[in-house]
């Protein structure tokens, strides 16, 4: 079994880090910037103060932070990952982040002699937990093969897209995909309502025909209940188009339903609702309709 840093124990993290440990692998947590979970430290992880102790012991080291500034610190900071990894290590970036940045982290952390891999997860907190998350890799196939037992300890459908940066690419594409299915659930669901259909119904009847979608059934549930508690938080949501449309500017691309669905997002956000689940997507139109679909 292989010995494992781990960095990044939040609502993804953590369940990721204890599949991890379920399937007999040894984790070393950092604790630079919080302590580290006790679910995870009572199950046999261990606690190290920062960055640079974790990649010493570890042979793979495993980073899932929110954001492409937060990878950069953990890598590079003074006592980051990149001063204590070397030849025959594995950096292995979970985060959704610029593919741009990516491309450069993995060059400098080669140039210490370790390789790199950029693995972008797709499925939330619920297939953090159940280990059935969609693993977008970028990285060269030798390392990808020695990567792959680690992967299919957190997740189900696992693809070498490409060279570094080609997994952040195809999470940035699956995120352009969720956002703008969320929004049309939430559209649909709206224009029902409002000509006085029940939405749970209309639901019930789309599910069977070509509208159907995983995205219908679950967020569209959440949509009619009300149910918003973060599974992927807006603010996340936001931060990924964020990377695609900043990604389309520089290939001359426009996007525009995409475009749309972060407007969207920015109403939630001014309503308070950076941290609503991303299928909340449907409070920012209903604000503009000035009509909820649960008679709230």
């Amino acid at each position: 079994m292989a010995k494992i840093g781990f960095i990044g124990t939040g609502i993804m993290g953590k369940p990721m880090a204890l599949n991890l440990i379920a399937a007999g692998h040894g984790l070393f947590l950092s604790t630079h910037h919080d302590a580290a979970p006790a679910e995870l430290l009572d199950k046999g992880a261990v606690a190290l103060d920062n960055p640079r102790e974790v990649a010493q012991e570890a042979e793979f080291i495993i980073v899932m932070v929110p954001d492409t500034p937060q990878v950069e610190d953990v890598l590079f900071r003074e006592d980051g990952i990149a001063a204590g990894v070397g030849s025959g290590k594995v950096v292995i970036d979970m985060s959704s982040i610029s593919p741009t940045a990516t491309k450069q982290f993995a060059e400098r952390i080669k140039a210490s002699g370790a390789q790199y891999l950029d693995a972008p997860v797709s499925g939330g907190e619920v297939g953090a937990k159940a280990a059935t998350l969609s693993i977008m890799v970028g990285g060269d196939e030798a390392t990808f093969a020695r990567a792959l037992p680690l992967f299919q300890a957190m997740g189900k459908n696992i693809t070498l897209v490409g060279d570094s940066g080609a997994g952040q690419t195809a999470k940035v594409a699956n995120q352009i995909i969720v956002a703008l299915n969320i929004q049309a659930v939430a559209e649909a669901l709206l224009f029902a309502a409002k000509n006085g259909a029940d939405p749970a119904r209309v639901r019930e009847a789309l599910m069977g025909g070509f509208a159907g979608s995983k995205i219908l059934e679950v967020h569209g549930e959440r949509m009619i209940k009300g149910t918003f508690d973060p599974g992927f938080r807006i603010a996340l949501h936001q931060k990924d188009l964020n990377l695609a449309l900043s990604g389309a500017r520089e290939l001359g691309l426009n996007l525009p339903n995409t475009a749309s669905a972060q407007q969207v997002f920015s109403t939630c956000a001014a309503l308070g609702g950076s941290g609503w689940d991303h299928s909340a997507l449907i409070k920012g139109l209903e604000h503009m309709a000035n009509f909820n679909i649960r008679g709230e």
